[in-house]
C-alpha cells in the first residue's frame, strides 16, 4: 500500500513516499480503516525528529501520523461497535513509534475510534481527534473548569487553543476566554468566543487588563517562559495545566499528555453536530507531499488544522 515513512530520525526529508508498505494486520478488536485523511499535529514532527524518544520506543521504518479519518472496509473477528463502511474518526496511538495514519490503510484499536461527525468533512474531520480530545480532558478533567470562570488558553488560534476556547465558552460555560495570538488571528479568536491578547512581550500586562483580579484556569500549549509568566496570572486557588513542557510541575501545576478515549471522542462527535464547536483546515496536502505538510506545522503559525490526504479517485 501507500504510505510515508521514515526510517531514522531526522528532519523533514527523512520522509518517504513509498507504494510497497505492509498491508496492516488486523488483530480481533480493531477495524481496517481506508484512509481518507490525517492530520498533522505538533507531536508528529517532534517524534520524527527523536524529541520523544525517550518515552516511545521506535520500530523503522516508522509510519507517522495518529489522527485519521476514514471508512471501516474489515472489522475483526470480535468487533461489534462498527460495520463495513461506517465512517470513523480516530486518535490511533500506541506505546510505540511504528504504524501511524499517514497511509492507504491503518488496522486501528477500537478503543481508538468513534464515528465521523455528519456535518463534517473527511478533512475537517480528521482534524478532530488528538487536539479534541486534548482540549476536553485538560479543560473538563485535568483543570476542572466550570461555569463562570476565567479562562487564559495560549497559542489560541492553533489547533488545540481553537477547540479549546470553543469548548471552555460554550460547552464547560466559562463566563471569559481569553487567549493569546498574533495580530493577524485577533479576529479568529473573536469568532471562536475568545478575548485576543497578543503574545510575546508585556503579554501578562495585557491579560491583567481583561482580568484584573487573576485567572482561575490557565492552559498553557507553549511551556518556556509564556508559561513562568502564567503563574504569576492566577487567582487565589487558580489552576495551571501544560501539555507542552513537564516543568509546569516544579510550578505547582500540572503536565498533561492526550490519552485515546473512545467515550471522549464519541462524545466531541456529538458536540461538533450539535454545533458546539468546529474545526478550521487551514491547508491540506496530498500524502505524497508530506513532508512539506510538516514543514509547515512546525514553523508554529497554523490557524486550525493542517491534513494530509489519501487520494482514492481511481476507484470511481
Amino acid at each position: 500500500m501507500k504510505a510515508i515513512t521514515y526510517s531514522r530520525y531526522g528532519g523533514p526529508d527523512v520522509l518517504e513516499y513509498t507504494e510497497d508498505a505492509p498491508d496492516p494486520k488486523v488483530g480481533p478488536d480493531s477495524v481496517l480503516i481506508k484512509v481518507r485523511a490525517a492530520s498533522v499535529n505538533p507531536v508528529d514532527w517532534k517524534c520524527r525528529e527523536g524529541y520523544l524518544d525517550g518515552i516511545l520506543d521506535p520500530v523503522f521504518p516508522v509510519t507517522p501520523g495518529w489522527d485519521v479519518s476514514g471508512v471501516v472496509v474489515r472489522p475483526g473477528a470480535s468487533v461489534s461497535e462498527f460495520a463495513v463502511g461506517d465512517e470513523v474518526i480516530g486518535y490511533v496511538r500506541e506505546d510505540f513509534l511504528s504504524r501511524g495514519t499517514f497511509a492507504e490503510y491503518v488496522a486501528a484499536p477500537v478503543r481508538t475510534l468513534a464515528r465521523k461527525p455528519r456535518n463534517l468533512s473527511f478533512e475537517e474531520a480528521a482534524g478532530l481527534p488528538l487536539v479534541g480530545l486534548t482540549a476536553y480532558q485538560v479543560l473538563a478533567r485535568s483543570l476542572g473548569v466550570r461555569t463562570g470562570e476565567t479562562v487564559l488558553v495560549h497559542a489560541a488560534a492553533g489547533g488545540v487553543g481553537s477547540v479549546a476556547v470553543q469548548l471552555a465558552r460554550r460547552h464547560l460555560g466559562a463566563a471569559h476566554v481569553i487567549g493569546t495570538a498574533s495580530v493577524r488571528n485577533h479576529d479568529f479568536v473573536r469568532e471562536l468566543g475568545g478575548d485576543p491578547v497578543t503574545y510575546g512581550e508585556g503579554m501578562a500586562d495585557r491579560v491583567r487588563k481583561l482580568a484584573p483580579g487573576g485567572v482561575d484556569a490557565v492552559f498553557d500549549t507553549v511551556g518556556g517562559d509564556t508559561l513562568k509568566d502564567s503563574v504569576e496570572l492566577l487567582a487565589p486557588g487558580g489552576r495551571l495545566v501544560s501539555i507542552a513542557d513537564p516543568g509546569v510541575v516544579d510550578l505547582g501545576g500540572t503536565y498533561y499528555f492526550v490519552r485515546p478515549d473512545a467515550v471522549d471522542l464519541a462524545h466531541l462527535s456529538d458536540l461538533v453536530e450539535q454545533h458546539v464547536f468546529s474545526l478550521h483546515v487551514s491547508d491540506t496536502f496530498p500524502l505524497e507531499r508530506a513532508a512539506e505538510a510538516h514543514r509547515l506545522n512546525a514553523e508554529g503559525r497554523t490557524r486550525g488544522k493542517i491534513v494530509v490526504t489519501v487520494d482514492w479517485a481511481e476507484e470511481a
